[in-house]
């Protein structure tokens, strides 16, 4: 009776959390969409009225995008997993998804490691959130390649003056600070909470030279589609500056909002704020430039996280599965 009412009480606090998970992520949704002190959500929704994307056909375009963009980051995180073990593409489907979703209103979506991790074994969990790191490194990667490529265009397209000094000084700081990282890992007296440099790189050479080009291949590709979906819902809010500008203009947006320090709780606030400032150069009005950031979060955030929101609720850990299977 005792073991009753113990696995009871354990199947309601699992529960009890994944309704919390959800709440948080909806109340999360709510707030930046009712709450953003940069756009009106009145004025949001008569932009939408007012733009050419209120169509059946292009509606039906914008979110194939948004699918084709998630698709490659489950195929990614399933090439990635298939060095510890072959899943399938739902399973891959529930991971990407439901880890979204749980890590949505998390600093710097901290909670996706985790949320990852709980689908596995305790001793493969290490490995899991090492692989994880690298789909996200590899996406870092390919936003830094095309953002500086894209700002170094931008600057000399329009002969803005950067603050070298401070530039300099920045990066000399992570350069010395990256060196003492490094010079500290190579000693052997050296551990976080288990971990060397030794036991990184290690891990590294473990995962195949295959799926390292497959996940940065499909990162690549990934970025291409958002930034081109970016570029797309310019279009429709009646961009007229040509494509190579227009295409910098974004590379650069992602990266200055990639390498600057920040909650990704303030993710669209600080996109919103960087792209207002770029995109100036460009003459498209702030109200226009809003919109497009807002429905960009939407369309790749918040629709996958509702979609990962049945994942979280159909979450079961993997010992009660094991246990389920073996009575």
């Amino acid at each position: 009776m005792q073991i009753s009412v113990s696995h009871k009480t354990k199947q309601f606090f699992a529960l009890a959390i994944k309704v919390a998970i959800l709440i948080g992520a909806a109340y999360f949704i709510f707030d930046k969409l009712v709450n953003n002190t940069q756009l009106d959500f009145d004025t949001f929704l008569t932009q939408l009225k007012t733009s050419q994307l209120i169509q059946p056909s292009i509606i039906f375009g914008l979110f194939a995008i948004t699918f084709l963009n998630w698709f490659m980051e489950i195929v990614k995180w399933k090439t990635l997993v298939s060095s510890i073990k072959p899943i399938s593409l739902w399973e891959s489907t529930a991971h990407s998804l439901g880890g979204l979703t749980a890590s949505l209103f998390t600093p710097n979506r901290v909670g996706e490691y985790g949320a990852k991790a709980l689908y596995f074994k305790k001793s493969e969990r290490k490995r899991v959130v090492g692989l994880n790191f690298l789909g996200n490194f590899a996406q870092l990667i390919a936003t830094v390649i095309f953002g500086v490529i894209g700002f170094s265009i931008f600057v000399i397209e329009f002969g803005i003056e950067l603050p070298w000094y401070r530039i300099l000084r920045i990066f000399a700081f992570i350069l010395v600070l990256g060196g003492l990282f490094f010079v500290g890992t190579k000693q052997k007296r050296f551990r976080i909470k288990g971990f060397s440099w030794e036991r990184v790189r290690s891990f590294i050479r473990n995962v195949s030279r295959e799926s390292h080009f497959k996940n940065l291949s499909l990162s690549i590709i990934r970025y291409a589609i958002f930034s081109h979906q970016f570029y797309a819902l310019l279009l429709f809010f009646g961009l007229n500056t040509s494509y190579f500008i227009t295409m910098s203009t974004i590379a650069s947006m992602y990266l200055i909002t990639s390498i600057i320090p920040m909650l990704f709780i303030f993710d669209v606030i600080v996109k919103g704020s960087v792209a207002v400032w770029l995109f100036g150069y460009l003459n498209i009005s702030e109200l226009n430039i809003l919109s497009v950031v807002s429905l960009m979060w939407i369309l790749n955030f918040v629709l996958p996280s509702i979609a990962g929101s049945y994942f979280v609720l159909n979450f079961t850990p993997l010992q009660a599965k094991e246990k389920s299977i073996a009575s």
